[in-house]
C-alpha cells in the first residue's frame, strides 16, 4: 500500500500546536504512508471567482490545487478561532472545492483532528470543517477523529510527538484515512 496524505494546517503561526501535531503525523506515518504537509496557505488570497479563470489563477492557489490534485487523501488540523473554523482553512478548502462537481476534494477521503486551548479541544471548528469539507466533495471519515483539549497546558513542555496518547490517536486517524485513501485510489 502506498497512500499520499496531504495536510493542511488551519493555524499559521511558527509555534502552533495544530502545526506540531501535523508533523507528528509526518514523523509517525505508518510504512507506505506518505503525508506531505503543505506549506504555503498563507499566501493563497481569499477565494474569489473573478480571479479564478483560466490561465489567470494566482500561483499559490495553482500550487495548493497541484498538490491536492495528486493526493490520495487529505488530513486537516483545525484550531478553533471564536469557536468556529479559521479562515485560512476555509479558504483552502473554498479554492480545492473548483471547479464546482470537480474539485480536488471529490470523491477523495479525508480526516479533521486538532487541538485547542478550550476543554473539549476545538470540536466546534472541526465539526465546521467536516461539514465544509464534505460539502466541497470530500468523503469525510467521521469516526476518525482527535480532539486534544488544553493544547496550551498539555503541550507547555511536551510536543505532540512526544506525547504517547496524542500518537496513538494521531496514528489511528492516519491507519483509517490511509486505508480509505488505498480504496479511493484502486
Amino acid at each position: 500500500m502506498s497512500v499520499r496524505i496531504l495536510a493542511l494546517v488551519g493555524s499559521l503561526r511558527a509555534g502552533s500546536h495544530n502545526r506540531q501535531l501535523a508533523e507528528a503525523a509526518v514523523k509517525h506515518a505508518p510504512e507506505g504512508v506518505t503525508i506531505e504537509l503543505f506549506e504555503g496557505l498563507a499566501d493563497v488570497p481569499f477565494y474569489n471567482e473573478d480571479i479564478d479563470v483560466e490561465g489567470g489563477v494566482p500561483a499559490a492557489a495553482a500550487r495548493l490545487r497541484e498538490a491536492a490534485g495528486s493526493a490520495d487523501a487529505f488530513l486537516l488540523f483545525s484550531p478553533e478561532y471564536n469557536g468556529s473554523i479559521p479562515a485560512v482553512l476555509k479558504n483552502a478548502i473554498d479554492w480545492l472545492s473548483r471547479p464546482y462537481g470537480a474539485g480536488a476534494f471529490t470523491g477523495k477521503p479525508a480526516a479533521v483532528v486538532g487541538t485547542a486551548f478550550g476543554q473539549y479541544g476545538g470540536v466546534w471548528a472541526q465539526d465546521e470543517t467536516r461539514k465544509a469539507v464534505g460539502i466541497a466533495g470530500a468523503s469525510v471519515l467521521q469516526d476518525a477523529k482527535l480532539s486534544i483539549p488544553e493544547s496550551v497546558v498539555r503541550f507547555a513542555e511536551t510536543h505532540p510527538g512526544d506525547d504517547t496518547e496524542v500518537v496513538e490517536g494521531l496514528t489511528k486517524v492516519v491507519e483509517a484515512l490511509a486505508h480509505a485513501g488505498s480504496a479511493a485510489a484502486a
